[in-house]
């Protein structure tokens, strides 16, 4: 993968970062600060300040979020994002407790990993709110830390992420 105006064909560094330019355009647009019509231009301004990327046309810009066509507005599309965090901070957590994941995994061996999984986070099913699920299992609130560690451990040769 590697950078992309598209967020689907996007490596995982840059796929982020099109979650917040559009998070961000989206909020200005529900506080009124954008107008629709403004919408193209400040899409195409954010990716060539972001991402040093310009779409050639609006259907490789906004256009390709069909999250908004299609009437997602206010606030789900950062979930991406937001997955992205958990499951990092997750399987911190699931490896702290078994150092030999990363080994298995390396041989296709999931069994520890998911044993994990089912036995910590999949048994409580939709009993807690997600702040309770992720202190209840990770003992700690949500936390970025473990994701940038992955990125950096990753694409660190890549990208000069700090």
């Amino acid at each position: 993968m590697q950078r992309s105006l598209i967020r689907t064909e996007s490596d995982e560094v840059t796929y982020n970062l099109h979650v917040i330019i559009r998070f961000d355009l989206e909020l200005a647009l529900l506080e009124g600060s954008l107008a629709i019509k403004d919408l193209p231009e400040a899409w195409h301004a954010r990716y060539e300040s972001d991402l040093g990327l310009r779409a050639p046309s609006d259907v490789d810009g906004c256009l390709q979020d069909v999250h908004w066509y299609g009437g997602a507005i206010g606030g789900a599309f950062q979930g991406y994002t937001i997955g992205n965090i958990l499951s990092a901070q997750f399987y911190q957590t699931a490896v702290n407790a078994h150092p030999t994941i990363p080994t298995e995994i390396t041989h296709g061996q999931f069994a520890t990993l998911h044993g994990w999984l089912k036995d910590n986070l999949y048994i409580h099913g939709s009993k807690f709110t997600a702040p309770e699920l992720i202190r209840r299992v990770t003992g700690t609130d949500l936390d970025i830390q473990p994701y940038i560690q992955y990125l950096k451990q990753k694409y660190g040769g890549l990208y000069p992420l700090y």
